[in-house]
């Protein structure tokens, strides 16, 4: 008698348990409309890597939103992320893979491996899109090749020494050649045909090149962050139809975008906390500080232009360790709003999303 009591017990508890785990409302994803997507970097070796989705409509963050989407993280030390085709390619450097979700959903697609014939990781670094193809920086030396469509990588290419950010300029590509894992840094950009996909040649820049931007004039910006000691930061301007150097200053810069004829900078490890506005011509200061409403930013450790509104957006990384934050200004550096990526750390890139 007690073992069927404690039969139909057993038989009655595991109809409740499945009743509750059926009943239970499933993680309802919010509709992606116009906003911007954050890429949260997360802490070195500590994966925790997360997406930030933020709705002009509603004026409300989505925390941890490719987790949601996908009920596992993205991995560790998110780098750069683009949006080209409909699809969103994070790049994650300590994981060793581009990440490719859909634009409108953060729903995978495929994990792109980033790593060599024996198994040693590339640590992909920095992306940008051309015609149909998505190219990667790696530390490894290399710039890959993605084609949109397979969402395969149908090149290496050959560069130089742990490269880093990236531009385009007509049908060339500018890759900042670091040597920031090297025993000694690198100085070089290295100039890749877009048609054939070679490296053509490298020109001399700087020591310690990072962050690269190009202007609508045939013009390639460089931060050279120097070596942390007696060699100072630069700023480079390349011409890319000579691709020669025409003009250099001692100022450092973290992240630089150009936009409607000025250069918007973030001052890097060795610089301003601010956000300044440089001539392109010589690299005087035409803001100080782009802010101009007294809003503070910690540390400012991204940046981003909205092209079709010219508001400019501002990650700030706060300690690197606490949750960060990111801010809106109108093209006259007045707040428009700001919003916490809880749990994010370490806001690095901001791409804008429209419906």
């Amino acid at each position: 008698m007690k073992t069927r009591i404690l039969t139909v017990a057993v038989l009655l508890l595991t109809f409740i348990s499945s009743c509750k785990k059926n009943d239970a409302p499933p993680i309802k994803i919010p509709a992606v409309t116009t906003g911007v997507y954050v890429l949260n970097e997360g802490n070195f070796n500590a994966n925790n890597t997360t997406l930030t989705y933020y709705s002009f409509e509603t004026g409300t963050p989505v925390t941890d939103f490719y987790q949601q989407a996908n009920g596992s993280g993205l991995g560790d030390t998110g780098n750069d992320m683009l949006l080209y085709g409909g699809k969103v390619y994070i790049v994650m450097n300590v994981s060793s893979y581009v990440e490719v979700a859909d634009a409108l959903t953060a729903k995978t697609v495929k994990k792109i491996p980033f790593e060599q014939a024996d198994g040693v990781k590339r640590q992909p670094r920095y992306a940008v899109a051309y015609k149909n193809k998505v190219l990667v920086s790696s530390y490894d030396g290399t710039v890959a090749v993605i084609d949109t469509a397979s969402l395969n990588v149908e090149k290496w290419i050959d560069a130089g020494s742990n490269p880093e950010g990236m531009a385009i300029s007509g049908d060339r590509l500018y890759v900042a050649n670091s040597g920031g894992l090297s025993a000694e840094y690198d100085s070089t950009l290295s100039v890749i045909d877009l048609t054939s996909f070679e490296e053509l040649q490298k020109i001399t820049v700087g020591i310690n090149p990072g962050a690269v931007t190009a202007d609508n004039n045939g013009n390639v910006y460089v931060a050279c962050t120097g070596n942390y000691g007696e060699v100072s930061a630069r700023l480079v301007k390349v011409n890319a139809s000579s691709n020669t150097v025409t003009f250099s200053a001692d100022t450092a810069v973290g992240k630089l975008r150009f936009y409607n004829g000025a250069l918007y900078t973030t001052g890097g490890y060795l610089g301003s906390p601010n956000v300044r506005m440089l001539s392109i011509t010589d690299f005087s200061e035409l803001s100080a500080n782009f802010v101009t409403d007294g809003t503070t930013i910690i540390t400012p450790y991204g940046i981003n232009i909205d092209e079709e509104s010219g508001d400019v957006y501002v990650t700030d990384a706060k300690n690197y360790v606490s949750t960060g934050e990111v801010f809106c200004f109108d093209k006259n550096g007045k707040k428009k709003f700001s919003f916490s990526v809880t749990p994010g750390v370490a806001p690095n890139t901001v791409a804008f999303i429209r419906q």
